[in-house]
């Protein structure tokens, strides 16, 4: 198999490295086989959950006719394990648990992805894989061979990219096996390896037949990834007159969301088996006509979709790291009556805190909204008056300041006062503090350092500010939750008397669309001028994005749903003098 053995992989009942011979297929009497694809939502490193998780829904898709059960890549130690992967220790916990893993599946066959370590010659230690355990034994595997290391992604620097495996047979069917970025060899045009292709062309120079191909994958949601994905996945069907079984992880992990909706193709790229989006999921299909269980439609909803993820990233995000409450300040604008609904859907309304902090700039409708969006939501609701801790600052900075006029510094005592405030009720009671930051701010630098950017995780700072409108209108979809006022008035931050956001920045609707021109499609500055945007505009959000990466590096970790978020994907220094 990939011109190796099994080298270092282990067998069951034994803790230790050891090889393990290549098994044949058993011949069965008929055509028809029951798999399922099953997605599951791992924690990095627990392989002793993920195991037990693998383990569970095996014996479910067994004990429901399956004669094979699919998991998505690295379902055993996670996606993404990032430099876990260079600890020596991670490594050896991770072939112990998939020593006890052969042991305890069973008696079906069962894929999934794994780390598999390499032995002797130059490159990388490790392989991303995918095997086939049968009867407590690796009886199949499958290398990864795109390795992606662009955006979030930098595979290249662990893995070693694999070999052409061989066709993968359960009984009288034959799989083409594919990780994830094989099957992407299209969209992608930086790969000159062709996975896909030279499959069908080693099928086919040893008279052998594919009968379907299946990718098992840990690929991040993003806005309106589906649509691409299945189109490139339907391409595939279409060329090689097969089916396509898809097994995606699901669930948050660090700024990444991972909506699993796993999902089978028939030959003509038609979706025939469909699991749920942001949730475990285990869905059956039948190998005697490639149909199978429709968990959820086959076109996925755009702000459904985006509003899911970032409830499942919250939720995935607090639980994950040891947290069971929020706390957010609420100021009576639509970005944080978003975050509120968001965490209250993603954690149930008496696990979040929202606080009001009212300065003398405060309007009274502000403070009357919050409130309300509290009641509808039926969360905590407190009310911390700044107004006190406003003007003892200033008394004490008198002296220092003297005759200076009033200025950006002290609205930012304002927000750094409430950032103060906030944190200290999230160190006394435990609480993860919610950043509620939208995109279209961070980008242009329109927050405070130590203020409204203080926290543990940023919900919206992927999503612009027009998303933001829409998104308010899906959760008033079908009763009015976020009041009709937040959602009408004019954005303010509310640091001095009569602001609005529009008296600092473009109009919402022209930033928007410089910044995904920008910063998502990668145009210059002459190219956006060129579709009609005015070029001095054009040139001050551009200088606004670059001299704000400082405060960008320093921000909480944002949930991931555009094309390119502001964290590690996204990866420009801070001193620097390019000008466009």
């Amino acid at each position: 198999m990939n011109g190796e053995p099994f080298a270092s992989m282990p067998q069951a009942g034994n803790g230790g490295a050891v090889h393990v011979e290549y098994v044949e297929h058993r011949p069965g009497e008929e055509r028809k086989v029951k798999i399922a694809l099953i997605q599951i939502n791992p924690v990095i490193g627990d392989f002793q959950a993920n195991g037990r998780k693998i383990v569970e829904r095996a014996n479910e898709a067994r004990a429901r006719g399956c004669r094979l059960a699919i998991f998505p890549e690295l379902a055993l130690p996670g996606y993404p394990p990032q430099d876990l992967l260079e600890r020596d220790s991670f490594l050896a916990d991770h072939d112990r648990a998939l020593a006890r893993l052969l042991a305890e599946l069973p008696d079906i066959d069962v894929l999934f992805g794994c780390i598999v370590r390499r032995e002797g010659g130059k490159g990388k230690r490790l392989y991303n894989s995918a095997v086939a355990v049968r009867d407590g034994r690796i009886v199949f595997r499958a290398d990864k061979r795109l390795l992606p290391a662009y955006d979030v992604f930098d595979e290249t620097r662990y893995f070693e990219p694999g070999l052409i495996p061989e066709l993968y047979r359960v009984d009288d069917l034959c799989f083409a096996v594919t990780v994830c970025e094989d099957v992407w060899q299209h969209q992608i045009g930086e790969y000159r390896t062709q996975p896909v292709d030279e499959l069908f062309a080693a099928a086919g120079a040893g008279g052998e037949k594919i009968d379907a191909v299946i990718n098992i994958s840990a690929s991040p949601f993003q806005r309106n990834k589906e649509l691409t994905r299945k189109a490139i996945f339907a391409e595939i069907c279409r060329t090689w007159q097969v089916p396509f079984l898809y097994a995606n992880q699901v669930g948050g992990q660090d700024s990444l969301l991972f909506d699993g909706r796993s999902h089978v193709l028939d030959r003509d790229g038609q979706t025939v088996c469909q699991a749920a989006g942001c949730s475990e999921d285990l869905v059956v299909v039948d190998s005697a006509d490639w149909r199978g269980e429709m968990h959820a439609p086959a076109e996925v909803e755009e702000l459904a979709s985006i509003h899911d993820g970032l409830v499942m990233g919250v939720r995935d995000y607090v639980r994950k790291c040891g947290f069971s409450s929020v706390v957010l300040g609420l100021s009576g604008g639509i970005d944080s009556a978003l975050t509120a609904a968001i965490a209250v859907a993603a954690l149930g309304p008496d696990q979040v805190l929202g606080v009001a902090m009212p300065s003398v700039y405060s309007a009274a409708e502000s403070l009357a909204d919050a409130r309300l969006l509290a009641q509808r939501l039926g969360c905590r609701f407190e009310v911390i008056p700044i107004k006190g801790l406003f003007d003892t600052f200033r008394q004490t900075l008198t002296p220092l300041f003297g005759d200076r006029p009033e200025d950006l510094t002290e609205q930012n005592l304002q927000a750094r006062i409430r950032g103060n405030l906030l944190m200290a009720l999230s160190n006394k009671f435990g609480h993860l503090l919610l950043t509620t930051g939208n995109k279209s701010e961070m980008a242009v630098g329109y927050c405070t350092l130590y203020g409204d950017m203080s926290g543990g995780l940023a919900v919206i700072s992927d999503v612009p500010k027009q998303l933001v409108y829409r998104l308010a209108g899906y959760v008033n979809r079908e009763r009015e939750i976020i009041p009709a006022r937040t959602i009408v008035r004019a954005p303010t931050a509310e640091l001095r008397p009569d602001q609005r956001d529009q008296d600092d920045l473009p109009p919402y609707e022209m930033l928007d669309q410089v910044l995904e021109m920008h910063l998502e499609k990668g145009f210059a500055l002459t190219d956006i001028v060129a579709r009609g945007f005015d070029e001095a505009m054009v040139r001050d959000i551009l200088r606004r994005i670059r001299i704000n990466e400082y405060k960008r590096k320093q921000a909480p970790m944002g949930l991931k749903v555009t094309s390119k978020a502001f964290g590690y994907g996204r990866r420009y220094p801070n001193v620097q003098n390019y000008r466009e």
